[in-house]
């Protein structure tokens, strides 16, 4: 990152992104602190901005709402980053989204408690239900009922991540995410040979 802020600061361009890129990680720093203290629905746009002694009209140039700066705060620490890994399987992936929620799982236990418009849990739903589609497509094809399976699969997999970091004490991501794979793989196994016993 930081010599990447090096490479662009060479041109007004490069300065104008370091800025912005600045500011929006001083909202999200002062957003977090604010979190371990205070419920997220009780913090205000104005909280955090005195927080890290900015004005409303600086976060208004970058975000929409307190929600968008959660979403901004998960893309960029988790989403783009894993964009930059070559994963060779989807379990890889898995592991190490797990990884990131559990080491910030007080901040996202908060995040995902909060539901309807604009709330993290529905940008995150949208995130997976993405990534379900191209998988599922993979699998049934051209299928009328493909959107049935893909909701199926988010709701199911949105549901196990959201009861996994809000039990107060959650396992550890790795063993959460090895129970994921053991539970879908051996599934999945037993409804294929059910099948194909069912087919002679």
């Amino acid at each position: 990152f930081y010599g990447i802020m090096m490479t662009l600061s060479n041109d007004k361009g490069g300065r104008d992104l370091a800025d912005s890129n600045i500011t929006k990680r001083a909202l999200a720093s002062a957003l977090k602190q604010l979190m371990e203290k205070e419920p997220f629905s009780k913090i205000s746009v104005g909280d955090i901005c005195e927080a890290c002694d900015m004005n409303r009209k600086s976060f208004y140039y970058h975000f929409k709402d307190k929600y968008d700066l959660v979403n901004w705060i998960y893309y960029t620490e988790c989403v783009a980053a894993l964009k930059e890994k070559g994963y060779h399987t989807g379990w890889d992936l898995l592991e190490d989204l797990c990884a990131y929620f559990y080491e910030n799982r007080s901040f996202y236990r908060k995040t995902l408690s909060i539901e309807g418009q604009n709330s993290f849990s529905e940008y995150f739903r949208d995130i997976v239900a993405a990534i379900m589609a191209a998988d599922m497509e993979k699998i049934f094809g051209g299928d009328d009922s493909l959107g049935f399976y893909v909701d199926f699969y988010t709701d199911a997999f949105l549901c196990a991540i959201k009861r996994w970091l809000l039990d107060r004490d959650c396992m550890s991501a790795e063993k959460f995410a090895g129970l994921l794979k053991n539970c879908l793989v051996r599934t999945s196994g037993s409804i294929l040979q059910k099948y194909s016993e069912d087919k002679n």
